[in-house]
């Protein structure tokens, strides 16, 4: 009987922190490829981009501690004010021999829908 254990646990290679921020560095240079750097320290080129993704979400996180609280929504009431009035509603109706025109408050649009429905029964 064979008393070895089996490990399923990948062996995760750490990388020196200064290798990384070289590595970095080095692919923010203007027409550099990621894949060529990575390449160039015997790097895989999808752990770079990696490093890259989680280099943006910590500088944003950075960004965003540094710059204070969150911006907050603050409700405010307006005044009422005439230059959002709706305008009125203008409806003329005929059936058989007869003729309805009137004009309804535009603020009350839903009687009107009320009424109109009544009427057209």
């Amino acid at each position: 009987m064979d008393t070895m254990e089996h490990s399923t646990r990948k062996k995760v290679r750490q990388h020196p922190p200064a290798l990384r921020r070289q590595v970095l560095m080095e692919c923010e240079q203007s027409g550099a490829s990621v894949a060529r750097v990575a390449q160039s320290h015997g790097l895989n080129a999808n752990m770079v981009h990696a490093w890259r993704r989680q280099e943006r979400v910590a500088s944003a996180a950075q960004d965003t501690n540094a710059a204070g609280p969150a911006p907050q929504f603050i409700a405010l009431p307006l005044p009422p004010s005439t230059a959002c009035a709706l305008p009125d509603i203008r409806i003329e109706l005929r059936r058989g021999a007869t003729t309805v025109s009137m004009i309804w408050p535009g603020q009350a649009a839903s009687e009107c829908g009320a009424w109109l429905r009544e009427w057209l029964r």
